[in-house]
């Protein structure tokens, strides 16, 4: 059985690179444009994020200013990084979403297979990286 890709979604934001950092490397900025948390830009700093399904323990696991974060989300394994390329007065962003399981894996907290869960974060994820591009042209 094929493993399952990484979700990927980039969007360019009309903004230089500090400015989309500081909506992407404080709490106050994720929760604009993802959800809730007690995230710090620190590795190894363990955070929750408020997702629908409960908190979701996470941990930092690289930053690498102002071009990436990385960390692990929830238990299933998990990994997002959001990472930052610098266009001169654009930055390009991008998410990937990865470390998923058989694609016939139950992800626990939502009781249903990864191939589906997959599925509708992907289409999350785009959804979310364009309000992030809202929220920072503001």
């Amino acid at each position: 059985m094929e493993d399952i890709k990484d979700i990927e979604q980039t969007v360019v934001i009309n903004a230089p690179i500090q400015k989309v950092w500081n909506h992407v490397s404080t709490s106050v900025g994720i929760s604009e444009w993802f959800m809730p948390n007690d995230f710090e830009a620190i590795v190894g700093h363990e955070f929750h994020i408020q997702s629908p399904f409960g908190p979701s323990p996470c941990k930092v696991l690289q930053i690498e200013e102002p071009h990436l974060i990385s960390f692990a989300w929830d238990t299933d394994g998990w990994i997002v990084s959001f990472q930052l390329k610098d266009l001169g007065d654009r930055t390009e962003f991008t998410v990937i979403h990865g470390g998923w399981k058989a694609p016939d894996h139950i992800v626990p907290k939502a009781g249903e297979d990864a191939t589906i869960i997959r599925d509708r974060m992907n289409g999350g994820w785009a959804g979310i990286v364009q309000k992030l591009q809202k929220v920072v042209e503001g």
